[in-house]
């Protein structure tokens, strides 16, 4: 082979080599789920560059989520109070239950679209998602443990040594992957395709019927405001007239801030699949959508932080409430609820 020729090839194999690896570096970002935000939603705040999505990470966030591994007594998992079925949150009792059968002081939440909040748990107390396992866990009426002791566990356990060494490339569980994995689960928790949303998409052969459409009306005249469309929530935090519960002593929002402005506000809950999230509001204490109607139209309590929208009262006929709550039906997310890749890891 000549010296032209000898060079030339020489180029090609080099070439060919950087090529090579070139698609070797791109096999980890291939490797990553994309997170799609679905038509006509706004951006996620979460910072997906900080924690991308893979498959391998998102199989250890569902796998820790439904491990009472995470309690003191390892008998209380996140799912515990969070179902799948129930649009993530639970509907068998008002306030959440823990360990030794202890009882909180807050209904839990739905788990449902966190990419776009801000904040979460009732009061806001918690400002970041990969933060936010921290609190269930170190709460004496939830969880009752250490997330160092946590972590020592997960390092016991050869499953957990596996698949953290699938996930991150090491088989050692650290407090950042730990907390990591269950956003990346939490963050697939996306809900999108209820009826309301098929019609939003103008998809063929679906419509409201007249009396959803009717009540679609009202939400938007009298429920919107605070349950902004497409997410159902504006994220802020709002007194709605709830006479306070005394055996509670639950101040909402000031807790957090000391702000008295900010005296029995609680978070905005989103109302997607609100059929099947019962019961309602921070404490629990309405079963029905029929009750809360109710509340809304003359049980709400005069307060000086009382939200400007609901001053006065939310004037719904007994027709005009059921109209709402036939449009509200139309939220659920059937597709969503029954999806097995969010239920118990088999």
């Amino acid at each position: 082979m000549n010296q032209k020729y000898l060079q030339g090839f020489l180029l090609l194999l080099i070439a060919i080599t950087i090529y090579a690896c070139a698609s070797t570096q791109l096999v980890a970002p291939k490797m990553e789920v994309a997170f799609d935000v679905p038509e006509g939603w706004p951006q996620p705040v979460y910072d997906f560059s900080k924690n991308p999505l893979t498959e391998a990470k998102i199989a250890l966030g569902r796998k820790i989520f439904y491990d009472p591994i995470l309690s003191r007594d390892s008998m209380i998992s996140c799912a515990s109070c969070h179902l799948s079925y129930t649009a993530f949150t639970h509907t068998d009792h008002d306030l959440s239950h823990g360990i030794d059968d202890r009882v909180g002081t807050r209904n839990s939440s739905a788990l449902t679209n966190l990419a776009w909040s801000p904040y979460f748990m009732w009061d806001g107390a918690i400002n970041h998602l990969d933060m936010q396992a921290l609190a269930p866990i170190a709460h004496p009426d939830e969880m009752d443990f250490d997330v160092k002791l946590v972590i020592d566990r997960l390092n016991r356990n050869d499953s957990y040594k596996s698949a953290f060494k699938d996930a991150w490339g090491d088989d050692v569980a650290t407090g950042e992957h730990f907390l990591k994995s269950i956003s990346q689960f939490i963050l697939t928790i996306v809900t999108f395709n209820s009826k309301y949303d098929q019609v939003m998409r103008e998809e063929e052969g679906v419509a409201f019927t007249e009396i959803e459409q009717k009540g679609y009306a009202q939400f938007k005249a009298k429920c919107a405001s605070c349950h902004v469309e497409p997410l159902f929530t504006d994220y802020s935090f709002q007194n709605n007239g709830l006479a306070v519960d005394p055996s509670l002593k639950d101040n909402g929002r000031m807790m957090v801030t000391g702000n008295v402005a900010d005296s029995l506000k609680f978070k905005v809950p989103s109302l997607r699949n609100i059929e099947f999230s019962d019961p309602y509001m921070h404490d629990g204490r309405f079963r029905r959508l029929k009750f809360v109607m109710r509340h809304y139209g003359y049980g709400m309590v005069e307060h000086e932080n009382l939200a400007d929208q609901l001053r006065g009262k939310i004037d719904l006929s007994a027709d005009e409430r059921v109209e709402l709550i036939a449009f509200l039906k139309t939220l659920t997310d059937q597709e969503f609820l029954r999806n097995e890749k969010f239920s118990y890891p088999k």
